[in-house]
C-alpha cells in the first residue's frame, strides 16, 4: 500500500517535471532482468566495438541497487529536442555541406538536463521536510553513467524501444532526450510500456545506409554511422566510407524515416 504522501509527492515530481519544461515524467521499479539478458546477448555478439565502457561495469548497468545501493525507484524524463529549420534529408542530400546528428546543435544536453533534474531533487528535499518524512536518497542521470536509460524509461511508461532500437512515443516520435533520478523513495510506479507500435514497418532497417540495423530490435554499432564519427578511433572501415556519404558526426536517418516522428515538436 502505497503511503498518500509519496502518491502525492509522485504527482508533484510531474508536475515540476512539466514546469522545468520535461514532456513527460515516469516513474518504475529497478526489474530490468529481461533487459539484462538482452544485454548481454548483444555484448556476446561483438555489436559494441571499442565501446568497452558498456561492459566493464558489470552488472551495475542492468542493476539500478548495485551501481548506487539502496535505489528502489527510477523517475524518467523526456525532453523533446527537434530543431527548427532546414529539413535534415535536404542537407543529407547536399554535397556542398555536411550533416551533424541534431541532437548535438543545441547547447550541451548533459548540463541542460542535469541542472534541471538537480533543481526538481532539491524540490523533493524539501517537500520530504515539510512533510515531516525519513529524507530520500537521490542522484541524477543522463547519459553519463552506466544506466539502461530506454529499458527504464520503457519501464516506466515513456514508450516502446522499437525496431531501430531507439525508444518511441506515439506522440512524439524519438526526437528526445532522457535523463533519470535514481531513489530509494516508495513512489507509486506506473504502468510500462508493453504495446510494440511498429508494426510491419521496416523503413528503418532499410534506410540505414550502411546495414548496421541487421535485424528489428538488433543494432550492429560497429557499422552505424553515430558510432563510426563519434565512439570509434581507428580508420573507418573503407567499405562503409561511401554510404556515410557527408554525415561527419552522428546519423539520423532511422529518424528521419520513422513514420511516428511525424508527431515530434
Amino acid at each position: 500500500m502505497i503511503d498518500p504522501e509519496y502518491q502525492n509527492l509522485a504527482e508533484r515530481i510531474k508536475a515540476w517535471g512539466a514546469e522545468s519544461g520535461f514532456q513527460q515524467v515516469g516513474i518504475t521499479d529497478t526489474d530490468l532482468r529481461e533487459h539484462e539478458t538482452h544485454l548481454e546477448n548483444w555484448l556476446a555478439k561483438d555489436y559494441a566495438g571499442e565501446m568497452h565502457y558498456l561492459s566493464a561495469h558489470g552488472s551495475k548497468r542492468s542493476r539500478p541497487a548495485e551501481l548506487i545501493p539502496g535505489t528502489e525507484r527510477v523517475i524518467c524524463f523526456r525532453l523533446d529536442y527537434l530543431p527548427d529549420g532546414i529539413d535534415p534529408a535536404d542537407i543529407i542530400a547536399t554535397d556542398d555541406q555536411a550533416y551533424v546528428a541534431r541532437y548535438s546543435l543545441g547547447r550541451d544536453y548533459h548540463k541542460v538536463i542535469r541542472q534541471k533534474l538537480k533543481r526538481i531533487w532539491q524540490k523533493i528535499e524539501r517537500y520530504l521536510e515539510e512533510q515531516g518524512l525519513p529524507e530520500g536518497q537521490g542522484r541524477v542521470f543522463t547519459d553519463s553513467a552506466p544506466v539502461l536509460e530506454k529499458a527504464l524509461a520503457e519501464k516506466s511508461g515513456l514508450g516502446w524501444i522499437g525496431k531501430n532500437t531507439l525508444l518511441l512515443n506515439r506522440d512524439a516520435g524519438s526526437w528526445f532526450f532522457l535523463g533519470e533520478i535514481y531513489t530509494n523513495l516508495p513512489l507509486p510506479i506506473d504502468q510500462p510500456s508493453t504495446a510494440q507500435h511498429c508494426g510491419s514497418c521496416t523503413s528503418c532497417i532499410d534506410v540505414c545506409p550502411t546495414d548496421a540495423i541487421v535485424g528489428p530490435f538488433e543494432l550492429d554499432a560497429t557499422r552505424c554511422i553515430s558510432y563510426l564519427t563519434i565512439e570509434h578511433r581507428g580508420t573507418i572501415p573503407v567499405e562503409l566510407r561511401a554510404p556515410m556519404g557527408n554525415r561527419i558526426f552522428g546519423c539520423d536517418d532511422c529518424q528521419l524515416i520513422c513514420p511516428w516522428n511525424s508527431f515530434a515538436k
